[in-house]
């Protein structure tokens, strides 16, 4: 956890119309000492006023949905995530959620895991670092495997390697719960996540952020935008970030560079065109894919500081990301709306697997030792997506309609190594109770092949929205899903090349209904097929079959104070076969873990969420969830996720009182979870109660432009496991200070 500095534009100052020219040059420094002498910035404003008088340039700039200076909770915008359609919260027939840019801010969520801990209905069950395949988020009982970004889902057999995404560079973070197979083709039911990337404003505005935290956390931030024209027809923007923060985990240590860049250019009245590029820098040291043995070899239970690490002191991790991407936005005199954005991902993902196993002897230390390999994954994305919709006259009513295309292409070829064992290597640690990390060392572990894969994810898409009645809206769709993966290795011994082809072909069918019950309530119900070739593979190695099955939902929204604030809540049941159930502490013969299918399977839950305004000054995030999954027994299986979860967090401004001060807090408490067979005789159970984490907030404006924090996390030190199977905890009370420019 770490602190938060921001600068940016003041509420007053956030107009279209501005005569500023040109981009700016602002070092933190610079913009951090402008911010604390507002009378002088203010002095020198009114002599350039006074100089010269300019007429106001209106710009006529698209931020879209744009969270960010918003200061709210909620998204009053309209998403497609779901079916295409341009839709709001409350019109969307499935459960949305939006994290905010100032939710982020709030909180300090600086990574995709952090907003995941915070989104009603997901569940990081972290056994091990983040980004690392043992710390899959889930939905409704499924690990998510759709990411996106604005809109595009990011393909590969490793989508693990997009729960650390770094946070400024995104507005906002869409989170559809459900299956989402009408825009994806291909996904797991539970949801899908998409990461809205920042856009230029239409005035100059600067942020800067720096982080002081608990354990050594730094982190420092700048995010510009600005015109680049007299007009402001063309505008851009810049994010920078550097992190370099320790942890509660002994040896662990983490560093990130970032760099976000876009040029958005209005040509003419209906049209925009926008590129950009981003890069992602994460490097770890100390990385663990676990926590130490939670059994002795007796079977009796072993506990752990929380500082204890189970990771060798070579062990890294090395994440690099760099993307191109082009979007074009025109709109047609009759209303409709054409968007077509290309994209080019290149990802440099290097692991050296270092981490303790085994069941020590409880009095010497005796019997761990070190799992050991290398994973090496660099897959290259290439995407195209195509997309149109707009409003249409059938028998005197207006409808809505909305097709597509979208074609993807993901290709890598990597170095095979050999995992865990290695000739010659002694991988024991003599007493596991006294161990530093040192010892034993790395590996000699030269590659023994090649390994990749070519995998292509087309489709075609069209939905309608027809409106038989004012109050009743009918959502109809399908997609056309063309989807191909060749997995290709070759053995430097043998020289034996292998290879697997696998290819469905697919339509997903998509139907919904709304009604309106008044003016701010909404009742809804959907229906939609399951369609999810999977990369989970059997202990033998196998592939399982693709998941398939039916999800139903229904519910009911609402919207009030303009849809500032939002409700929801939701029933929903899947059925399902071939449902992939992770084997706690099991793994597939490649390394990864390993699952076994389960058909006849049955989930069923409800979820109810409020986010929003409900006064000025007044900003929450409320939750609620409850998911139970059956096999067709009837005997629950997914113990090892909680049944429920509640989420709370909540800010307001105490103008009147002591003006300035801004006091929040929040809470996440879940029910218990656990996972049996454990321990050398598998014949024990692992159970990690329920509990509850708090989080508070505190923030005062030293004047208009500077202010600062506090935040407090775990405020009462509640000690936990973030998983069942081994001893990985979650983090202890951490102290974050912040401080706050604008300009």
């Amino acid at each position: 956890m770490v602190g938060k500095h921001t600068i940016h534009n003041t509420p007053d100052e956030r107009r279209a119309s501005h005569t500023t020219v040109g981009l700016r040059a602002l070092p933190l420094a610079m913009v951090l000492a402008y911010a604390a002498t507002p009378d002088i910035a203010s002095a020198q404003n009114t002599g350039q006023d006074e100089a010269t008088q300019l007429a106001p340039v209106v710009v006529y700039g698209t931020t879209g949905s744009s969270t960010g200076g918003t200061g709210a909770y909620t998204a009053t915008g309209p998403s497609s995530l779901s079916s295409g359609l341009d839709l709001t919260l409350r019109e969307t027939p499935q459960s949305v959620s939006v994290i905010t840019s100032q939710r982020m801010q709030d909180q300090n969520l600086t990574q995709l895991t952090d907003v995941a801990n915070q989104t009603p209905g997901l569940v990081v069950s972290q056994g091990g670092n983040v980004g690392s395949d043992s710390s899959p988020i889930y939905a409704r009982g499924f690990a998510i495997d759709t990411y996106m970004i604005d809109g595009t889902r990011m393909t590969g057999s490793y989508s693990s390697i997009y729960q650390s995404q770094d946070m400024s560079l995104y507005d906002r973070v869409e989170v559809v719960r459900g299956a989402a197979g009408m825009m994806n083709g291909v996904g797991a039911p539970g949801g899908a996540i998409n990461m809205v990337r920042k856009k230029p404003f239409d005035d100059f505005r600067a942020s800067a952020t720096v982080d002081l935290g608990s354990w050594r956390s730094r982190r420092g931030s700048v995010d510009l935008s600005t015109p680049l024209n007299e007009t402001g027809s063309v505008r851009a923007r810049m994010v920078a970030t550097l992190q370099d923060s320790d942890a509660y985990i002994d040896r662990f240590n983490d560093r990130r560079k970032v760099f976000y860049g876009v040029v958005e250019a209005d040509l003419g009245s209906a049209t925009v065109l926008r590129g950009g590029i981003s890069h992602q820098r994460h490097d770890l040291t100390g990385h663990s894919r676990g926590g130490l043995p939670a059994y002795a070899s007796d079977g009796e239970r072993l506990y752990w500081s929380r500082s204890d690490s189970a990771a060798a002191d070579w062990a890294s991790s090395r994440r690099h990301e760099t993307s191109l991407f082009a979007d074009l936005e025109h709109r047609f005199a009759n209303g409709w709306q054409l968007r077509l954005n290309a994209g080019h991902t290149i990802t440099d993902s290097d692991e050296l697997v270092g981490y303790v196993g085994g069941t020590p002897d409880r009095h010497t230390g005796a019997g761990a030792n070190i799992w050991a390999t290398h994973w090496v994954y660099k897959p290259k994305q290439d995407a195209l997506n195509l997309a149109a919709n707009g409003s249409f006259s059938l028998f005197g009513r207006e409808h809505e309609a909305a097709f597509g295309a979208n074609w993807s292409r993901t290709r890598y070829e990597s170095p095979s190594y050999t995992n865990w064992s290695h000739a010659g290597w002694d991988q024991n640690i003599p007493d596991i109770f006294n161990w530093d990390g040192s010892y034993p060392a790395e590996p000699y572990n030269p590659a023994v092949g090649t390994h990749g894969i070519d995998e292509r994810n087309n489709g075609l898409f069209g939905s309608l929205r027809l409106r038989p009645a004012d109050a009743l809206a009918v959502i109809v769709g399908t997609r056309w899903v063309d989807w191909r993966r060749d997995q290709l290795s070759y053995n430097y011994a043998s020289g034996v090349n292998s290879g697997i082809l696998r290819a469905e072909r697919k339509f997903v069918p998509y139907a919904a209904v709304t009604y309106d019950l008044s003016d701010q309530w909404t009742a809804y119900t959907s229906y939609t097929t399951i369609f999810t070739p999977q990369n989970n593979m059997t202990v033998d190695g196998d592939y399982i079959d693709p998941l398939s099955g039916e999800s139903y939902e229904a519910g009911v929204k609402a919207a009030f104070f303009d849809e500032r604030l939002n409700l929801g809540a939701a029933l929903y049941q899947i059925r399902e076969n071939n449902k992939a159930i992770a084997i706690p502490d099991t793994y597939a013969p490649d390394g990864s873990q390993a699952y076994e299918a389960v058909s006849g399977a049955r989930t069923r839950g409800f979820e109810i969420e409020l986010s929003g305004q409900v006064r000025p000054g007044w900003e929450i995030a409320a939750s609620f969830a409850r998911n139970s999954t059956q096999d067709r027994e009837g005997e629950r299986i997914n113990t090892n996720l909680p049944q429920s979860m509640a989420k709370l967090f909540t800010t307001y401004r105490m103008d009147g009182l002591v003006d300035g001060l801004t006091l929040g807090g929040g809470v996440r408490w879940q029910s218990k979870i656990y996972s049996e067979n454990q321990g050398p005789n598998q014949d024990a159970t692992f159970t990690q109660p329920a509990y509850a984490v708090v989080d508070l907030l505190a923030r005062y404006d030293i004047s208009p432009r500077l202010s600062t924090a506090l935040h407090v996390y775990n405020l009462f030190d509640k000690s936990y496991y973030l998983s069942t199977g081994s001893s990985y905890y979650g983090s202890p009370r951490a102290f974050v200070v912040s401080l706050t420019g604008r300009y």
